[in-house]
């Protein structure tokens, strides 16, 4: 199997391999543009909040949380009825990870990231 590479230079090469190695670099690339074309069409630019407004945007601080002291004590207790693994699913989703990313870090099948996180949704759904 032949597989083309294109160089900053503009210049392409081309590379002979095994047919078990090119698959696994064909899958690997497929992947790559996946995400790419998912990062681009689910993500949005912080530039836009200039164009679109400030709902496109967010905040560091959220100020109900800090001066509701009844609300904090309720995420809290929430929190604290999750399981470790759940907490840490809901954290990664929260910074920004897919689904797929997550199962991929905790090296298991996607569709059990995605039932434990919506467990913790229904069991935080329960307290809101």
């Amino acid at each position: 199997m032949k597989i083309k590479y294109s160089l900053n230079d503009k210049t392409e090469i081309e590379i002979e391999v095994s047919d078990e190695v090119g698959s696994v670099i064909m899958e690997s690339e497929r992947r790559d543009h996946n995400l790419k074309e998912k990062e681009r069409s689910h993500c949005f630019s912080m530039e836009l909040v200039n164009y679109e407004g400030k709902e496109f945007g967010y905040y560091d601080t959220y100020p109900f949380l800090e001066t509701d002291n009844e609300f904090t004590e309720r995420i809290n207790y929430a929190f604290s009825q999750l399981t470790e693994v759940q907490k840490r699913r809901l954290l990664m989703l929260a910074r920004g990870m897919s689904i797929r990313e997550i199962a991929q870090k905790e090296n298991v099948h996607h569709r059990a990231v995605e039932d434990s996180i919506n467990l913790a949704t229904k069991k935080l759904k329960i307290f809101f």
